[in-house]
């Protein structure tokens, strides 16, 4: 398992510098049961400030690439697919002031859900669930540019290619993956891969794309050279959130139910090493560095921190309840 988990350097954090002066590297985690994003201090574990969100409920959370504010969508008081009021808004929090300093105004209840920067462009892509769109932001203005159309029904998590051409989402319960032309903004083509998905990541090298089937246990793999499905990952218990190690060469997965994160051999496409973590892991963030791991688990108001060098539970961060999406906010 030296392949997978060794190798990695360790990032060295900056002290706090207070709200007057340039942060340092953040955590951010957003947590459904409060209506609050959470700002760590990944460096001391400690939580900053927890900083509300107007409206309702945040489920994900992107940081801007300079850092210094965070994009919230406020989906709504439900889950995917449940009855319950339609979020309209996106908070813009300013990282340094923590605190909300600008909303986005979607004009109509629309769940917005998962948001990605365009790493080309700079774009905020947002998916928009109860239009079957993803809407483009400009993030500066705070003004909405567009949408793409997914041609299939609870668009409710997006990634995005490294060359920021192509967008991928999973659509929950249509059970299928949506292909995006980003420049075009067209719809390129959907994909069916389960009765029914959640969450969805891309490889490194772009070459895969990944989706959880809830209804077996295993990982849904698409080659993205053709759209279509070319494999499957057994899974020990149901899959949630996935990321890929910044080698390539790994894939974590959530496994709520059996209260573990999974290793995927993408070499060998099975996973190779689980470690236990609380109650309900939801999303998985690595380090740029790739030396620690972040798993939100929502049972327990905790994030865990987990080395990927050693796969051992480093410490427990404690935020607040039913906390979900997660993102890092660079100081440079």
């Amino acid at each position: 398992m030296a392949g997978l988990l060794g190798g990695v350097g360790c990032l060295a954090c900056a002290a706090d510098s207070g709200a007057g002066g340039r942060h340092p590297d953040l955590l951010l985690v957003a947590n459904k049961g409060d209506h609050t994003l959470s700002i760590v201090d990944p460096a001391t574990g400690r939580q900053l400030a927890p900083v509300g969100e107007s409206g309702e409920t945040g489920h994900e959370v992107a940081a801007s690439p300079d850092g210094r504010r965070a994009f919230v969508p406020v989906y709504g008081s439900a889950g995917v697919g449940q009855a319950g009021t339609d979020g309209r808004l996106i908070d813009v929090i300013d990282l340094e002031k923590r605190t909300v300093v600008g909303t986005i105004d979607l004009g109509k209840g629309l769940r917005p859900h998962k948001p990605v920067f365009g790493p080309r462009n700079g774009l905020l892509y947002v998916t928009t669930e109860l239009d079957d769109t993803v809407t483009l932001i400009d993030p500066v203005a705070l003004k909405v540019l567009g949408s793409i159309p997914t041609g299939r029904s609870q668009s409710h998590m997006l990634a995005i290619s490294s060359d920021g051409r192509r967008g991928y989402t999973a659509n929950v319960s249509s059970g299928s993956v949506s292909v995006l032309d980003l420049d075009a903004r067209t719809l390129v083509a959907t994909i069916p891969v389960a009765t029914m998905v959640q969450r969805i990541s891309i490889s490194t090298d772009d070459r895969w794309v990944f989706t959880a089937d809830q209804t077996k246990l295993r990982l849904v793999v698409i080659d993205t050279a053709t759209n279509t499905v070319a494999a499957s990952i057994p899974l020990p218990g149901l899959g949630f959130g996935t990321t890929p190690t910044p080698d390539g060469k790994g894939l974590l997965v959530a496994l709520p139910a059996l209260r573990m994160v999974g290793l995927v051999d993408l070499a060998k496409m099975r996973v190779v090493r689980t470690l236990e973590v609380p109650a309900a892991p939801q999303e998985i963030l690595v380090r740029p560095d790739g030396a620690l791991a972040y798993v939100s688990c929502d049972a327990s108001r905790q994030v865990a921190v987990v080395g990927l060098k050693d796969w051992k539970l480093e410490r427990l961060i404690d935020v607040g309840p039913v906390d979900d999406g997660l993102a890092w906010a660079r100081a440079d």
